[in-house]
């Protein structure tokens, strides 16, 4: 059974810690931290380039050689409010100090030099629907294709509500072959509300050499390596993720799983 889902190793400072060695693969490195007040938090970046992302909460952040003040006023992340978001270019480091309770994702991805620290959100993002009928869902684009923030990272978080799916109909970016198809490792970081819920993820292939489907808590992770990566929120459980994706190029364009394609192109 392929080891995909990743659960918090404990409740506060550091709780989970993906890197491309421990996930298996070349790009894209997950940490999450969770404070109290007074707690910091503090990394260098490295050879990688990252993305802050304020979850949930407020911190008071250095990075970059700058100070960037207290970031955060989203305290649940089911307000589904634009989230403020810190990008570090690789050979930097960072603090945070947090100021209430919060939450911390570190996205993390080969840097290339190629972009100055800077501030992203909560101007400029703007909660927007995708999708139809009970496919519906909500994203907030943080550093996609469109803008030209990072060298390699794509961020994104997207809600789904109760009943609904996600990341579907379902897709593959598994193969370096642009610009029919890209190679972008992702995870999943997964929210649920109530937080007692659950929500599934599927990972499999079209040969289903990979085949796993998981019961995902909140807080999870999930890897999604290669393959097709749907989701679904049962009814009562609305399902927040937050998605990070890196490759060879900074491209997201995708492959449907054959037997919904006439989906993809219905609702084109």
């Amino acid at each position: 059974m392929a080891d995909l889902q990743r659960k918090p190793f404990g409740t506060r400072g550091k709780v989970h810690a993906i890197t491309p060695e421990s996930a298996g693969w070349r790009y894209v490195g997950f940490s999450l931290y969770r404070l109290k007040p007074g707690d910091t938090a503090a990394e260098a970046t490295g050879d990688n380039e990252v993305i802050l992302v304020m979850v949930e909460g407020k911190a008071r952040i250095t990075g970059a050689d700058q100070d960037w003040g207290e970031l955060g006023d989203r305290m649940n992340v089911f307000e589904k409010s634009p989230p403020h978001c810190l990008y570090l270019p690789n050979g930097t480091d960072w603090r945070a100090e947090a100021t209430t309770d919060c939450v911390i994702a570190v996205c993390t991805a080969p840097g290339k030099g190629g972009h100055a620290a800077r501030r992203i959100g909560p101007e400029g993002i703007t909660l927007t629907e995708r999708g139809k009928g009970t496919n519906t869902r909500h994203i907030n684009n943080i550093a996609m294709e469109n803008e030209d923030y990072c060298d390699s990272l794509l961020v994104t978080e997207v809600f789904t509500p109760a009943g609904h799916w996600s990341s579907y109909p379902s897709h593959r970016h598994d193969e370096d072959d642009f610009p029919r198809i890209t190679y972008l490792e992702e995870t999943y970081y997964h929210r649920l509300n109530p937080a007692h819920g659950f929500g599934i993820q599927r990972v499999y292939t079209d040969d289903l050499q990979l085949n796993e489907t998981m019961a995902v808590a909140d807080g999870d992770v999930v890897l999604v390596p290669r393959g097709h990566h749907p989701c679904g929120a049962p009814y009562g459980f609305e399902m927040y993720y937050l998605n990070v994706m890196a490759g060879p190029l900074r491209k997201w364009r995708f492959v449907p799983a054959p037997p919904v394609a006439w989906i993809v192109e219905r609702d084109a």
